[in-house]
């Protein structure tokens, strides 16, 4: 009998272990990076993370959406950004690697404080590997801007300007360049225009930048931007160039405007990194690692490139109805 209360009384002791140690628990506290809030690019990215902070939140977690107020200073505020959460207390975190001279230390500090990182949106695989990030979610902004410039070619136009909007950002570099790499050996040109800081929220100066060297080399027959809303400004500076229908116009990814443009034949294509994605999928992982230690064993996890155009305007058009594309 002495034996058996003994046997109860351990079992008992071993239930209340398990209860406390699970009701004490510590749950994953997220903090996800992103950019400014009047850039469009981000509120599927926004909507992403709102869906996949649903699963987090079932088991007691959290997630922090922190986003930066302009591009002025992105690296350093970014970087900034990384440091803020680490001294929060996060668990994990989802940043994009804009500017990698100017992020990489605080990543790796974070990193070094036992705080998981995943890359997404911005980075490689082969700088997650480097930093010690778990996995990177996203598109290959070289390999984008490849497809671009075969893109154009394969459609006819040789001489592509592609505008960036915030040079010194590695990624947005990247894109240029893989345009300029895929046409070249082809016989086509390719060049950047890098547009000054101060002109980068400045549609009548970005539009002017556009229509001045178009006037300046007309043997440029097309033009890609690496954000919609300087697509939009650049559709202003073609026409006030006078170059409607003789310059086509292509962006990384997508507003109602760009698609309204595909849709009615004034806008060649749009490339889709498919953001919604990218937040969803990198916020879902790093949780479920944090709750259960699960890993998938495919890196990266790629996202993009894909074309949105003529051939596929109306499938798009339902997922923008509902806020994800």
């Amino acid at each position: 009998m002495r034996t058996y209360s003994k046997l109860v009384g351990g079992l008992l002791a071993v239930a209340i272990g398990v209860s406390g140690s699970a009701t004490i628990a510590k749950a994953a506290n997220i903090a996800v990076i992103a950019g400014k809030p009047d850039d469009t690019f981000w509120q599927p990215v926004k909507k992403g993370v709102d869906d996949a902070r649903m699963v987090v939140e079932l088991t007691r977690g959290t997630v922090s959406f922190l986003q930066l107020a302009n591009y002025d200073n992105l690296g350093p505020d970014a970087a900034n950004m990384v440091r803020t959460a680490v001294s929060q207390g996060v668990d994990g975190i989802v940043v994009a690697n804009w500017v990698p001279d100017a992020m990489d230390a605080a990543i790796k500090d974070a990193i070094a404080k036992g705080v998981k990182v995943i890359l997404y949106n911005a980075g490689n695989i082969d700088k997650a590997r480097e930093l010690g990030a778990m996995n990177y979610v996203g598109s290959d902004e070289y390999v984008a801007g490849e497809a671009a410039g075969r893109y154009f070619f394969d459609k006819g136009f040789k001489n592509v300007l592609c505008v960036n909007h915030v040079p010194g950002s590695f990624p947005l570099e990247q894109r240029c360049k893989g345009v300029v790499d895929a046409i070249t050996p082809k016989g086509g040109k390719g060049k950047q225009l890098p547009l000054p800081s101060t002109q980068a929220d400045n549609a009548a100066a970005v539009a002017q930048s556009i229509k001045a060297t178009l006037l300046t080399d007309p043997s440029i027959d097309a033009i890609l931007t690496l954000n919609p809303a300087v697509a939009d400004w650049a559709a202003s500076g073609i026409m006030q160039a006078g170059m409607n229908g003789k310059v086509a116009l292509g962006s990384f990814d997508m507003n109602e405007a760009g698609l309204s443009r595909i849709k009615a034949g004034t806008q060649t294509f749009a490339i889709d990194q498919q953001p919604y994605l990218q937040s969803y999928l990198a916020v879902s992982l790093m949780n479920s690692y944090l709750e259960y230690g699960l890993e998938l064993p495919t890196s990266p996890i790629l996202t993009g490139p894909g074309f949105v155009d003529s051939a596929n305007i109306d499938a798009t058009l339902g997922g923008v109805q509902k806020g994800a594309r």
